[in-house]
């Protein structure tokens, strides 16, 4: 009891195509002047209580993790775009 089958543990490769605005969150990241890195961009997440490292925003740029949907309004504010831009 209590373990996880092998098969019902989520998988990176499941992931792929879940993530429809990694590529775009980091155009518009890197288009900003100055650049915003992703540490700024962690910074400026958790000023709006949303708590993403920069390794968890990489992984959301590289589509290999999904975004929460409070996760991508903290993400357009932070870049000062409309939630549409994202996409």
């Amino acid at each position: 009891m209590g373990e996880i089958h092998p098969l019902v543990m989520k998988k990176t490769a499941e992931i792929r195509g879940r993530n429809l605005i990694g590529g775009k969150l980091r155009k518009l990241r890197l288009a900003k002047t100055p650049e915003i890195t992703l540490e700024d961009l962690a910074g400026r997440l958790a000023a709006r209580g949303v708590h993403l490292d920069r390794s968890a925003i990489g992984r959301i740029e590289n589509e290999k993790r999904y975004v929460l949907d409070y996760e991508l309004k903290a993400l357009a504010d932070a870049l000062r775009v409309n939630v549409a831009d994202l996409f």
